[in-house]
């Protein structure tokens, strides 16, 4: 352990590193385009909690649901993003790249389910193909399962397993399906009613973290001559009165088009929405769009429109958002457009990762691994006690997260989420602010890690910690 633990010390990782899935060129890119929620705006903690508890007195006062669900608050190190939450049974877990659940992240309301319980209620813990979630996470068309890939819907899922929890601990029998859909519905009713936007404006301080960062990259990016624009759902006041906080009044100057209300998905599939032009009163006018103006705001329309419009396409542009499927999945399959992929949550967890008692543990797990490989033939009731204590000890996911883990990983798959992330972004990052640390010319290049069969070339894939270099001289002097 300690020959390797040297090893794996020099391999600390920079949180605001950008990471790439697949090479890509800053050079190449001349169009740089945005989304805003969690892109270009950050938001505290405080806005889970606000969303949490309107979401929650909606099931009160207008669906008639429990008086004591009051005694809920939001829990902020509840849940994960990318749990997929089964409609019927009522469960939230995290399942890995390969559809398998990860056992002990199976939860019913706000406690876990027994492994046994998991395995005979889905006959295993492989999920199949026909009851996941469709392309973009929701639960339709036969699909019992959602995917919750927005940050947003960490209040949501924690209110699931609330309201979950409070029917059972009072055991009222009551119908997953109905509760999914009501609980669904009234976080919807925070953000189309508005309830949220009038208050994050009357607050703005309380609610997003500054964004001088931001403000940063933008103008940077407006220095060297690139276009930029703005594609988001949220509505123009909420996004004007955001910007002008983290950017200033002028923040229009900087962008060639705004798009507000954009309502994507849909936007990029949806040809039949055609732009509306929105005057900074607010006030929607019924002319017909020749062309997106700079200096004006657009209301709906959609991708190929747009492209019409604009003649911007292909690997010219570089889309930035934080929702894996709403965001990048139709612009990189259909497009071709370069991705960008906003993952807060990966500041945490490198510096858990760049942590003595993380790299301690992957060490320990590294030879606990290589034990079990070399330990497994031994049948005897001895040796396989031994073994499967040691099966048990490879569990990792409470240095993250006490319930689920990691984002990334399952014990030691990548989950459903990583597949997606690698999948649809060319890169990805904390925030954009990442974007400060890289000039215009720069290349990012994927890490070639090596396939399974592939001979690995890197230290801390060597036995005990011998260094490429002293192999190589060991071949060359033999």
């Amino acid at each position: 352990l300690k020959n390797l633990l040297p090893v794996i010390s020099t391999n600390s990782v920079n949180p605001n590193t950008i990471f790439a899935n697949n090479e890509m060129s800053l050079r190449d890119i001349e169009i740089y385009g945005f989304d805003y929620d969690y892109t270009l705006a950050f938001y505290s903690r405080h806005l889970h909690t606000l969303i949490f508890d309107i979401a929650r007195d909606i099931l009160i006062t207008n669906l008639r649901y429990p008086e004591g669900l009051r005694n809920y608050e939001y829990i902020p190190d509840f849940a994960v993003r990318g749990l997929h939450y089964d409609v019927q049974k009522a469960l939230l877990m995290k399942i890995d790249a390969f559809h398998y659940i990860q056992l002990g992240t199976v939860y019913r309301g706000l406690h876990p389910v027994p492994d046994e319980e998991v395995i005979a209620m889905y006959e295993g813990s492989h999920v199949p193909l026909e009851i996941m979630s469709d392309f973009y996470g929701k639960s339709s068309h036969g699909h019992t399962m959602k995917q919750f890939m927005d940050i947003f819907s960490l209040p949501e899922m924690t209110l699931l397993s609330c309201v979950n929890d409070f029917f059972m601990r009072h055991n009222i029998d009551y119908e997953p399906v109905h509760l999914y859909k009501d609980v669904k519905e009234a976080i919807r009713d925070v953000h189309v009613k508005g309830i949220m936007y009038r208050a994050v404006e009357a607050d703005i301080e309380k609610f997003i973290c500054y964004g001088e960062q931001s403000h940063a990259v933008l103008k940077k990016l407006s220095e060297h001559g690139k276009k930029m624009f703005l594609i988001t759902n949220s509505p123009f006041d909420f996004v004007d009165r955001g910007m002008h906080y983290i950017v200033g009044k002028d923040w229009m100057d900087l962008f060639d088009v705004v798009i507000v209300q954009a309502d994507k998905p849909g936007f990029f599939n949806d040809r039949r929405k055609p732009f509306r032009r929105v005057t900074d009163k607010g006030a929607l006018l019924w002319d017909r769009i020749h062309k997106l103006e700079k200096g004006k705001i657009y209301k709906q329309g959609n991708l190929y429109e747009f492209l019409r419009l604009t003649g911007w396409r292909g690997s010219k542009v570089l889309y930035f958002g934080d929702h894996i499927y709403s965001d990048l999945a139709d612009l990189t399959l259909k497009h071709g457009w370069r991705t960008g992929a906003i993952i807060p949550e990966l500041r945490k967890e490198i510096k858990i990762m760049n942590t003595e008692e993380y790299m301690h543990m992957m060490a320990w797990l590294q030879a606990l691994t290589g034990l079990i490989e070399q330990m497994q033939v031994h049948r005897d009731p001895a040796s396989q006690a031994v073994v499967n204590e040691w099966i048990r000890e490879r569990e990792t996911k409470d240095i993250f997260n006490g319930q689920f883990g990691s984002l990334f990983r399952t014990y030691h798959n990548p989950t459903y989420f990583s597949r997606r992330l690698s999948r649809f972004a060319d890169i990805y990052m904390a925030s954009i602010s990442c974007l400060l640390n890289y000039d215009f010319q720069h290349t990012f290049f994927p890490r070639r890690t090596p396939l399974q069969h592939e001979s690995p070339f890197w230290p801390e894939h060597s036995p005990a910690g011998i260094s490429v270099s002293s192999q190589l001289h060991r071949t060359n002097s033999d």
